[in-house]
């Protein structure tokens, strides 16, 4: 766990550097630019916003997340596992069958198919974790480690729940009528994902 904690915390450190400078950048524009008064608008305007935002989407991720807690509680989650044991078996051949990793690979698959994104990401660094457990500890990656964030980064979502409340909080006349075009896409997405660490996975065992 405390790999997982210090990854996020570099990923943050690099956020916080990125979008310092892009606020910089819009500054110095400005004052050059003689639009000082515009940018200083849009610094109250999207703070206001933001915070709207975030409490939109704490109320989703928070009832999901609880949702989510609720099926491992009732034993949902543990029988989901067991249906996506022959597709996690086929993705990842090297993982014992009753390893805990396999557990919550299932969890970050089925939270990611519905779209939680936030809501996957605890499961996501379990399953990292254990991943780099099977893997000794390397500072290599292994092919299990590698194929994983793939596929979460290719995110499989039947029904993609952040963007419909992000949707919804800017008025959207229909925010689910973007369901079909992402289920095709995250699909599309997915299919390449596996396809690619696939033929990966056979040039490096070839070599």
């Amino acid at each position: 766990m405390l790999e997982g904690i210090g990854l996020v915390k570099k990923v943050f450190t690099m956020l916080n550097y990125l979008w310092a400078g892009m606020i910089i950048i819009g500054v110095v524009f400005g004052i050059f630019t003689g639009k000082t008064s515009e940018v200083s608008e849009s610094f109250l305007s999207s703070s206001k916003e933001a915070i709207s935002l975030c409490i939109t989407m704490a109320g989703v991720v928070a009832m999901w997340s609880g949702i989510m807690e609720i099926a491992k509680e009732s034993g949902l989650t543990n029988a989901l596992s067991r249906k996506m044991k022959p597709l996690i078996g086929f993705l990842f051949p090297n993982i014992p069958k009753d390893d805990i990793a396999n557990e919550y690979i299932a969890t970050n698959m089925m939270a990611n198919i519905l779209g939680l994104g936030w809501a996957a990401t605890p499961s996501g660094l379990l399953a990292m974790k254990e991943l780099n457990r099977l893997n000794g500890g390397k500072e290599t990656a292994s092919n299990e480690m590698c194929i994983f964030l793939v596929i979460n980064i290719s995110s499989l979502q039947l029904i993609p729940i952040n963007i419909i409340a992000y949707r919804m909080q800017y008025g959207s006349a229909n925010p689910a009528e973007i369901i079909a075009p992402a289920i095709v896409a995250t699909l599309a997405s997915t299919f390449v994902a596996v396809i690619f660490c696939l033929i990966m996975r056979k040039r490096g065992m070839a070599k």
